[in-house]
């Protein structure tokens, strides 16, 4: 079994890099792709919070 620690941690590590990815874009001025990457980081920080919350190990 893997440890459970490591998906909330991967989880708030791609969180990094995709917030990374949107400075970018707007710093670019490229809309499309921000959005995009926007839409991507809904779900990770939904994982990432929900992997770390108060019940997230309990089976």
């Amino acid at each position: 079994m893997l440890a459970p620690i490591l998906v909330p941690l991967a989880a708030t590590g791609l969180a990094t890099i995709t917030v990374g990815a949107v400075i970018l874009r707007i710093r670019r001025h490229e809309a499309k792709a921000m959005l995009l990457d926007l839409f991507y980081l809904v779900p990770i920080v939904f994982v990432a919070i929900g992997r770390f919350g108060p019940e997230s190990f309990i089976s």
